[in-house]
């Protein structure tokens, strides 16, 4: 599937890793949600890749506890395929795909985060059982929220959150790795790869790595 881009909200295909949604207003500016509306990419149900439309939706209201969203960039990422095709468990339709997103605070009614505040969002149902990140907005749970700052384009912070959280979640939670110890990545010159390898110096960890091209060693 091509990837896409908002400019003046309006979408247009690119090549590249990642959806970019440039914000023609600012984000900070409080949402109308009862007459706003946004563009996403919708799935009535599983099908082939033009099963993807981009439809006008309004713009979620976000309840106490809740975060709305105004996102930037979002990674794609094989679960989205899965449940394009059907594969996935749990899934309900018709649904707005994306189990992440970046971008910044639009409206947060319990006060967790501030209006304008970068935020990552990630999991815990996106685009799964309820609608996430492939839209210009959306509202989630604020548990689930991740604030940070950096100046980085958002075409790279946009690949961030599930690439760290693999990496992050496959050191702790599936190895429990120990500063001292081993470690072999495979495949160590892709994204997630390369996110390990830096955890896992941060950890004070014995790093070594494998890769299929001989012009990345």
């Amino acid at each position: 599937m091509h990837n896409l881009i908002a400019k003046s909200d309006t979408f247009s295909r690119i090549s590249g890793s990642h959806m970019i949604v440039a914000v023609t207003n600012p984000p900070w500016k409080r949402v109308d949600a009862m007459t706003g509306t946004m563009q996403a990419i919708f799935l009535d149900g599983p099908g082939a890749p033009g099963a993807l439309t981009i439809r006008s939706l309004p713009i979620p209201v976000p309840a106490t506890g809740q975060v709305l969203i105004r996102v930037k960039a979002f990674g794609l990422n094989r679960s989205e395929l899965h449940t394009r095709l059907g594969l996935a468990e749990g899934v309900t339709f018709p649904r707005v795909l994306g189990i992440e997103a970046t971008g910044v605070v639009a409206e947060c009614p319990g006060g967790e985060f501030e209006p304008g505040q970068q935020v990552v969002t990630m999991m815990g149902g996106m685009g799964r059982t309820f609608d996430g990140g492939y839209a210009e907005y959306t509202c989630v749970p604020a548990g689930q929220v991740i604030a940070f700052r950096s100046e980085l384009d958002w075409s790279v912070l946009g690949a961030v959150p599930e690439m760290l959280q693999t990496a992050n979640g496959s050191l702790s939670i599936g190895l429990n790795a120990q500063a001292g110890q081993s470690i072999l990545i495979r495949g160590g010159t892709s994204s997630i790869g390369m996110a390990t390898a830096v955890l896992a110096k941060l950890k004070n960890m014995t790093l070594l790595s494998t890769t299929r091209s001989e012009a990345k060693t």
